[in-house]
């Protein structure tokens, strides 16, 4: 029996999609513990990419189920689309795909709220995707919300209209202009519940106790990154759930002592979606480069993602929050062409240099602290062997690991599950 995490240990878009889909073949389940339809994982393969927004990254292996655990918050409408997306790949959906009864459901009234919100916010805004997430969690702590099992009542309609009616409320409250047909929503919302109850719901904790049990081994995909974790990411601009090891183990119903490896995913620089504190980002040539090469487009929303150099500080953080046993370095292809590198090992913090990752990193009190490095020109994206990599990448790598004291394991060169070196 053995039950791994993945996860992000950045601000999110680091790969996860691809690695996972590159390990699902050793794995008996694949549970998404959190998130909504906000997280695009992009996989590509065959010549076709594909993006799914709340179905694992596992469901196109023939062996794998994949679960979607009640720590995830579900949009029956995109939900609905995304199936449809998968049918013409002639895949048993419905044999491999199974729901969380405790999974929280996003109302059109979510989403409307969202906007609300956002809008009423101004120049404060945080950069949220508009999607409801924000909106669903707070019901959802609130104790308000309807979930996955609400639909196999009797009298789920009735919860239904009780809970819009106070979202309209509220979206009066905000006292902003925007514009929304909610019958029109609503006819589009109960056909898509329709669709959903073809799936079968189980009790999930249940199912993933009597799999262990069983033997099984399992797979928890994460989604967004680890700084943006409602608690130790960069608060306010963060998700609404636990994107951390720990949310694992409040979404599926693991226990924290059944938890083997932890796969951390980085890129080889980073990247930021939206609002929010970036101390390495880059507003120059370089940046642009990045962006341009690395294709940095929100495979969901389509926005493009700021850029910067590689944050030790930050990503030494995220691997000891989540007690990261492995990690896999992806787009190492995007850097090839860059005369020179640059890592961040400290921020000058309110005058004095730390290496810990402060409670606040506005660029008022941050300054990153640089280490450069020599790049290299060689084309990475045809390599297979970690020994045909350019000396100056192996010399990138192996400082990494000495700084953060975890092995690389994995070398991503391209999109594609192909291009994808073991260390």
């Amino acid at each position: 029996m053995t039950v791994d995490l993945l996860l992000g240990l950045q601000w999110g878009d680091e790969g996860k999609g691809k690695i996972v889909d590159v390990l699902t073949s050793n794995y008996d389940i694949i549970a998404r513990f959190q998130g909504g339809p906000n997280a695009g994982h992009t996989l590509e393969f065959d010549g076709i990419k594909h993006v799914l927004r709340t179905i694992p990254s596992g469901i196109f292996h023939p062996n794998s189920v994949n679960i979607i655990g009640n720590g995830v918050v579900i949009d029956p409408v995109v939900f609905q689309k995304e199936i449809e997306g998968l049918e013409k790949f002639n895949l048993d959906i419905k044999s491999k795909l199974i729901i969380s009864r405790k999974a929280h459901l996003i109302l059109p009234t979510h989403r409307l709220l969202d906007a609300a919100s956002e809008a009423s916010k101004g120049k404060a805004k945080i950069g949220s995707t508009l999607k409801g997430i924000g909106p669903t969690y707070m019901d959802k702590t609130g104790r308000n919300g309807l979930r996955v099992g609400d639909i196999e009542l009797e009298d789920f309609k009735e919860r239904y209209r009780a809970l819009a009616d106070k979202h309209e409320a509220m979206i009066a409250f905000y006292d902003v202009a925007i514009q929304y047909n909610l019958a029109e929503l609503e006819k589009e919302f109960f056909e898509a519940i329709e669709e959903l109850k073809k799936l079968d719901f189980i009790d999930s904790e249940e199912y993933m106790h009597q799999a262990q049990k069983a033997g099984k081994s399992i797979l928890c995909e994460g989604a967004q990154g680890s700084l943006l974790d409602v608690d130790f990411g960069t608060y306010p601009f963060v998700t609404s759930s636990n994107t951390t090891a720990a949310g694992a183990c409040t979404g599926l119903g693991i226990a924290p002592n059944k938890i083997k490896e932890v796969y951390g995913i980085f890129k080889a620089y980073v990247t930021r979606v939206g609002s929010g504190p970036f101390p390495t980002e880059l507003f120059d040539e370089v940046g642009a480069t990045m962006a341009k090469v690395g294709n940095e487009f929100g495979s969901v929303t389509g926005r493009q993602r700021r850029c910067g150099w590689l944050d030790l500080v930050a990503l030494k953080y995220a691997v000891q929050v989540n007690g990261v046993t492995q990690l896999m370095m992806m787009k190492g292809d995007v850097l090839s062409g860059f005369e020179t590198l640059k890592v961040c090992t400290e921020y000058n913090y309110k005058g004095q240099n730390i290496s810990h990752f402060p409670y606040n990193i506005e660029p008022e009190n941050v300054t990153p602290v640089y280490k450069e490095f020599k790049g290299w020109k060689q084309d990475l994206t045809g390599l297979t062997t970690y020994d045909q990599l350019p000396i100056e990448l192996k010399e990138y790598i192996e400082f990494i690991e000495k700084e953060i004291e975890v092995p690389i394991k994995i070398v991503s060169v391209g999109p594609d599950r192909k291009q994808t070196i073991t260390k």
